[in-house]
């Protein structure tokens, strides 16, 4: 990352997009790398180590969800899904995976160098001042965007952890899905309300609550997390 702002990796089929989206990237200060297929991917990302993986869905060899799922398993790179307009990809199954933002083909370059810029900062955190919240058989770490839970470490994406964090640093405070979407995603976030009830249903299957602890749902509003 040594005279760069970050490292991207570009996996996409079309070449041409490919050199398109590098020239832009490029131009705004980040280290980049392209591969063309879903298995050169998963070589590049284990060599490169990159800060952030631009990926698109159709790939040969292995598909972009396969790849999504792949990196899941034990790294949390935030990945920003690339699709093409009219292509049939399910939004709210990309995040459920832990795609961390997506964008539909064609695109603006400010656009997308916006999306980046927005998930690097909000991955990459200003930690000065941001505290350790502890429950019992919780703690949650934005330092080092750790969770521990009844002793465990519990993995979860950058956006999950985000939501948690933010639900559990405003204890007993009721937040709309709009809410969460301005305060978690951004304000220019293009999702809708069900990102919220997604990443509030895989945090649940994670946490299961504590004796004075849950993620409370408020029927007709939204969600807080409760501490009795």
């Amino acid at each position: 990352m040594e005279g760069s702002i970050g490292k991207i990796l570009i996996v996409d089929d079309d070449e041409n997009i490919c050199e398109v989206i590098k020239m832009y990237v490029e131009s705004a200060g980040y280290e980049v790398k392209v591969v063309n297929d879903g298995k050169s991917a998963q070589d590049a990302f284990l060599e490169y180590k990159p800060d952030l993986v631009l990926l698109d869905i159709m790939l040969p060899n292995i598909d972009g969800i396969d790849v999504l799922k792949w990196i899941r398993k034990d790294y949390e790179t935030p990945v920003i899904m690339l699709t093409a307009k009219g292509e049939t990809f399910d939004k709210v199954l990309g995040l459920e995976l832990g795609a961390d933002d997506y964008i539909v083909k064609p695109f603006e370059a400010k656009e997308m160098l916006a999306r980046i810029k927005a998930v690097l900062r909000r991955y990459n955190v200003d930690n000065e001042s941001k505290e350790v919240l502890k429950f019992q058989d919780l703690t949650i770490d934005i330092n080092s965007y750790t969770v521990v839970y009844k002793n465990n470490d519990v993995k979860m994406p950058p956006k999950e952890f985000e939501l948690l964090y933010y639900l559990a640093n405003n204890k007993n405070r009721v937040f709309t899905r709009e809410q969460l979407l301005c305060e978690v995603w951004g304000y220019d976030y293009p999702g809708d309300s069900r990102t919220v009830d997604v990443h509030v249903k895989r945090l649940r299957e994670k946490l299961q609550g504590g004796p004075n602890w849950q993620i409370e749902t408020v029927w007709g509003v939204g969600y807080k997390f409760e501490v009795k």
